[in-house]
């Protein structure tokens, strides 16, 4: 839904997503010009925003069981949608949400978008890197951190996050920092 930032007022609603189960959307939206898609385990969709007279109302351009739906989120890049369902890692396109490419990867996962890769970490704790095109997958390569916390049944659940050339991994009180730069200079 949107509101306004000042006030607090109710602007729109786009719900077709929600998962009715726990009536959410856990994942962030991914909003581009007027668009906005959102996802939850229901699957993913995307809405128009139209402003008529003073209203906004959000449109359903398309609503995808087998879409990036898992609470890692996805990211766009160019005119492609990256994220994880409950077991695949999916290239859809993001106007119509068909799929370009799907595999299982490191499987449900948070994904981070940076110099053409996506930085994917596995509720398991592994990470991939793999190459952001809509060619198809390919993976550059892939790791565990070392030393991982003891989390019993719990899932690794935290975003990757890269900056000033560095990719930073946490789990529970843990925290990996890798140089990447040389690696995006070889490129």
């Amino acid at each position: 839904m949107g509101v306004d930032a000042q006030t607090g007022k109710f602007l729109w609603r786009f719900d077709k997503t929600q998962d009715t189960r726990f009536g959410v959307h856990a994942a962030t939206p991914v909003g581009v010009g007027s668009t906005i898609y959102s996802a939850s385990a229901a699957g993913g969709g995307l809405a128009r925003l139209q402003a008529t007279g003073g209203a906004i109302t959000a449109e359903s351009v398309y609503v995808e069981r087998k879409a990036p739906n898992a609470l890692g989120g996805a990211v766009k890049v160019g005119d492609y949608l990256y994220g994880t369902t409950n077991a695949v890692l999916l290239c859809t396109e993001y106007s119509n949400g068909k799929v370009r490419w799907e595999e299982r990867s490191v499987g449900p996962a948070s994904v981070c978008y940076a110099d053409g890769r996506l930085y994917v970490r596995g509720e398991n704790g592994d990470v991939a890197l793999v190459e952001a095109t809509a060619a198809g997958y390919r993976e550059l390569g892939r790791f565990t951190p070392p030393g991982q916390p003891e989390r019993g049944g719990a899932k690794a659940w935290p975003h990757p996050a890269v900056a000033n050339g560095r990719l930073y991994i946490r789990d529970l009180g843990s925290l990996w920092v890798y140089d990447i730069r040389q690696a995006a200079a070889s490129r």
